[in-house]
């Protein structure tokens, strides 16, 4: 087999083309494409912890806590303290972040059908379950 051919290459090649993809569409806010999607996921739920941000991502904390420190000096998000542990800080959506994430939403949303019409509805939804099986495990 081809290296080119190896599923490995594939998906990895795959992930980059859709990653700067997704940075161009998001780029006009100012962040790119990582930062937007964390961005999304605390505009679903805010006030968690970084470990809880970091389980419903998937990054790492050393890779989470430097998206998030370039997120608060963009004044977008900031960091709380945890009543309920002093050991833990909560991160939150500033006014301006929640208008950010809001953007930024749509735009994913309009690039992900962008990035997908080239493809019929079956295969978009073949393919995001394939995908899904992938990094599940």
């Amino acid at each position: 087999m081809k290296i080119e051919e190896c599923i490995f290459y594939q998906l990895n090649k795959a992930n980059q083309a859709a990653g700067r993809f997704l940075t161009e569409k998001v780029a006009p806010f100012g962040v790119t494409a990582v930062q937007g999607v964390v961005l999304n996921f605390l505009a679903e739920k805010d006030d968690v912890t970084s470990r809880q941000l970091g389980g419903r991502t998937k990054l790492d904390s050393a890779t989470l806590t430097g998206i998030l420190d370039r997120l608060e000096a963009m004044e977008l998000l900031e960091r709380k303290s945890n009543p309920d542990d002093r050991r833990a800080i909560l991160v939150c959506l500033t006014k301006k972040g929640k208008k950010a994430a809001a953007g930024i939403h749509d735009t994913i949303l309009e690039a992900n059908n962008e990035l997908l019409a080239g493809f019929d509805a079956n295969e978009g939804t073949t393919l995001r379950d394939m995908l899904m099986r992938i990094h599940q495990g």
